[in-house]
């Protein structure tokens, strides 16, 4: 992979299977692993914004740039593991995504939940 930073899921996906196989990684994600990384990661991210209320935990990351970049790193970890686990699956995360946000357009119609849950 170039010096470029990678732009594209594709590039992403490469740069996160080189990974992981250049450190004979795949033989620990099993789908059971990764879900749990997944939680465990996203737990993490959460830490982050425990005890804030809904304003403080919105204005952190643009008042604290240590803060900030603790938060970026969380949610790559969980975006890793997702990556992963949909390789694992062999998942095809565009189509996957596509398919569940055309099933929540049918299930939200925007007319209805305009505004609201």
């Amino acid at each position: 992979m170039s010096s470029q930073k990678p732009t594209s899921l594709a590039e992403l996906q490469k740069l996160v299977t080189e990974f992981r196989d250049e450190r004979n990684w795949r033989q620990f994600h099993s789908p059971k692993n990764l879900s749990m990384s997944i939680a465990i990661e996203a737990a993490e991210l959460m830490e982050h914004f425990q005890w804030l209320t809904v304003e403080e935990a919105a204005n952190l990351p643009q008042r604290d740039s240590q803060m900030r970049q603790a938060i970026a790193e969380e949610l790559a970890d969980v975006l890793v593991y997702c990556i992963s686990l949909a390789d694992v699956l062999e998942l095809d995360i565009p189509a996957i995504i596509a398919n569940k946000m055309a099933k929540n357009n049918r299930k939200y119609p925007a007319d209805e939940y305009r505004g609201r849950f």
